[in-house]
């Protein structure tokens, strides 16, 4: 049976993805901060039938003082139903594949799964500095706990090698506006010493099945019978931090109805 998971202009997911970017929101709870933006290519498609994308999504978390930013601890992302996130007949990769692997080795075992490519930055806390160290994120259709699920593989190679493996457990909400929802918990990074401050992510791919050609993320534009486009909001993020605050924003998006269709 073929599993169709409703997404709306999903990703270039991002933390964390370019082309065709959305207008970006800045959220901000007493000196935390959030930038959150994102996009989808192409941005003309057909008026209903559903046609391949790929998304993009950027994010960063400062302070307006300076200071090192709390732990985030858990990430909602609810995605607007106009949109479809096909996985049947791609391979998936499980978390324990790509537990303590470089980028290098992730790849090696779960390339035919990968959907995405994105890099991030974090801050670790050592005495009285605050270094910054850059990393790679792989993007690899998978499973967590017997559900669909987005990994995404965090991987630093200096100063010290550090692997993260975030699953985002995919669901699909009856009611509202985002048919689509994915949560992760994140664990501590460095004993809790450590803080991500920005991610990048483009997510989308094409595959074979049976013959056929198939895309990880696809889109229509919804717009009325008459109108040339449509703005929506296509997605919603909710931060969750450990000294308790969360912060809440979403991103807007425009189409264009792809002429003759």
């Amino acid at each position: 049976m073929r599993r169709r998971l409703a997404i709306s202009a999903l990703f270039a997911l991002a933390v964390l993805l370019a082309a065709g970017v959305a207008k970006g929101e800045l959220s901000q709870k007493g000196n935390l901060r959030i930038s959150f933006k994102g996009g989808f290519a192409p941005k003309t498609l057909p008026r209903e039938r559903p046609a391949p994308i790929t998304a993009t999504v950027q994010g960063s978390i400062g302070t307006t003082d300076g200071t090192r930013p709390p732990a985030l601890v858990e990430v909602e992302i609810g995605l607007n139903r106009s949109g479809q996130l096909y996985n049947h007949g791609l391979p998936v990769c499980r978390s324990p594949q790509l537990q303590s692997t470089t980028s290098e080795v992730a790849l090696a075992r779960c390339r035919p799964a990968l959907v995405g490519r994105g890099s991030f930055s974090a801050t670790l806390e050592s005495g009285t500095s605050l270094p910054n160290v850059d990393g790679r994120i792989l993007a690899f259709n998978g499973r967590f706990r017997g559900a669909p699920a987005l990994l995404l593989h965090f991987y630093v190679g200096a100063p010290a090698q550090v692997t993260l493996v975030l699953p985002l457990a995919i669901s699909r909400p009856a009611e509202g506006r985002f048919g689509t929802s994915l949560t992760t918990q994140i664990p501590r990074l460095a004993g809790g010493l450590g803080s991500i401050t920005e991610i990048s992510l483009e997510v989308g791919r094409q595959f074979s099945y049976q013959g056929r050609r198939h895309s990880y993320l696809s889109a229509s534009c919804a717009a009325p019978s008459g109108f040339p486009g449509a703005s929506f909001t296509f997605a919603r993020g909710d931060f969750h931090f450990i000294d308790g605050r969360t912060i809440t924003t979403t991103l807007g998006g425009d189409c264009k109805v792809r002429p003759g269709t």
